[in-house]
């Protein structure tokens, strides 16, 4: 029950942006009501969490601070939300809920049995605990600036409308979007004017023209310890051969320098720890059948060597396969579509928003989570992205807004 002098606010998706705005407006007694277009919240970080739920990372600000991107981002203002509610908090936050974290030898943030339910649970009983209203099926359609913010969604094909007196917006952007984040709200704030740079494929994988001979000896084998750079920008790491290309993390993370390029390709470095005059003194007396001897010799995995051949052809010289091996260039053609990216880039605007993440043209309003354009790699800095801004809104719905 609504009491005259509480505010009321509206959370609009229930993935951990949307989650943690109800939380933070929740604890600031405002009466929150969430929605979700799904029969229940949280289904993309159940998704997310089946390999491991990657709360955050423990990098040191600075390093964790050089991982996001967007176009027109406030950088000043993004390292405010982040420090304001950083992985060191993050990880408080989860020991509240009665879930222990560790940190693996990469960095990466883990709950200790590495499941992502248990928390949700215990996330969503502090909620209703706290007196957020859970509206589950409701698919967002409309909203009308006035007085009062009156909403409209679709619930089981019938029309509902309500008045809050503010709203937190935190749908996701377009990635798996059988999890609710299907990108639908861009028609629906562009109806109201709103700048919003088209969502694209991000932490994804990025197709390659494969020959069948690579693909018979490639496919779906691991590629470890190398080194993948694109420009300026060097990534380390594991990536995976599929029958459309590359997917894994130092592709995701180099994806925005990717989508800049009218010819994309990367440089991939098969043996980082040896220099090429190592490598060729590796190779002794050996004058031919330089793909076996590397096998051999330099423990070369059949699938670079196939991947080399490929794209170089067979070589007259060690110091050739070497050069190869080091710096080996591949075109790539385009992104994988958007439904299979773990995350988007674009959203709304930057410019769009006020420093509470509040829409400039509709007070009341607020954006957290995905829907934004910023962008980061996989590894735990979107989750951490996205707690960051949900905490922000949240905090900024149950405040007198601001139209500056």
């Amino acid at each position: 029950m609504k009491h005259d002098w509480q505010k009321s606010v509206a959370v609009v998706g229930g993935g951990p942006a949307g989650l943690r705005a109800a939380e933070v407006a929740a604890a600031a007694d405002a009466q929150v009501t969430l929605y979700d277009a799904k029969p229940s919240v949280g289904r993309k970080f159940l998704v997310a969490g089946k390999s491991g739920l990657n709360l955050t990372n423990a990098a040191e600000f600075e390093t964790f601070m050089q991982r996001y991107s967007g176009s027109n981002m406030p950088v000043k203002l993004w390292r405010k939300y982040i420090a304001d509610f950083d992985n060191v908090a993050l990880r408080t936050w989860a020991e509240s809920l009665g879930v222990e974290t560790f940190v693996a030898s990469n960095g990466k943030v883990f709950p200790k049995t590495k499941k992502a339910a248990p928390l949700l649970r215990h996330w969503v009983s502090r909620l209703r605990e706290l007196g957020v209203v859970f509206n589950m099926n409701h698919r967002w359609v409309a909203l009308r600036h006035g007085p009062e913010i009156e909403i409209d969604f679709l619930h089981h094909d019938q029309l509902v409308s309500q008045k809050y007196d503010a709203v937190v917006l935190a749908l996701g952007g377009a990635s798996w979007p059988q999890t609710g984040s299907d990108g639908n709200w861009v028609d629906i704030l562009r109806q109201q004017d709103i700048t919003i740079q088209p969502l694209q494929s991000a932490n994804c994988g990025w197709e390659c023209d494969w020959a069948p001979a690579t693909l018979a000896s490639a496919e779906g084998q691991p590629l470890q310890n190398l080194k993948v750079r694109v420009g300026d920008q060097l990534e380390t790491g594991e990536l995976v051969v599929t029958r459309y290309g590359f997917e894994g993390p130092p592709l995701y993370a180099l994806g925005r320098q990717l989508r800049t390029m009218d010819l994309p390709a990367i440089e991939i470095d098969f043996k980082p720890t040896f220099t090429i005059e190592r490598l060729v003194q590796k190779m002794e007396s050996a004058r031919r059948n330089f793909f076996k001897e590397a096998r051999l010799r330099w423990k070369l995995p059949e699938p670079a060597c196939a991947i080399i051949e490929q794209f170089y052809g067979t070589f007259d010289s060690a110091e050739e396969l070497a050069n190869a091996t080091k710096c080996c260039r591949i075109p790539l053609t385009r992104a994988r579509p958007v439904a299979e990216a773990i995350s988007t880039s674009g959203g709304v605007s930057w410019l769009a928003l006020n420093e509470s993440l509040m829409f400039k043209q509709l007070p009341g309003v607020y954006c957290a989570g995905e829907m934004i354009d910023w962008e980061a790699p996989t590894g735990g800095y979107l989750m951490q992205g996205c707690f960051a801004t949900g905490s922000i809104a949240g905090k900024a719905a149950t405040s007198v807004y601001s139209e500056s």
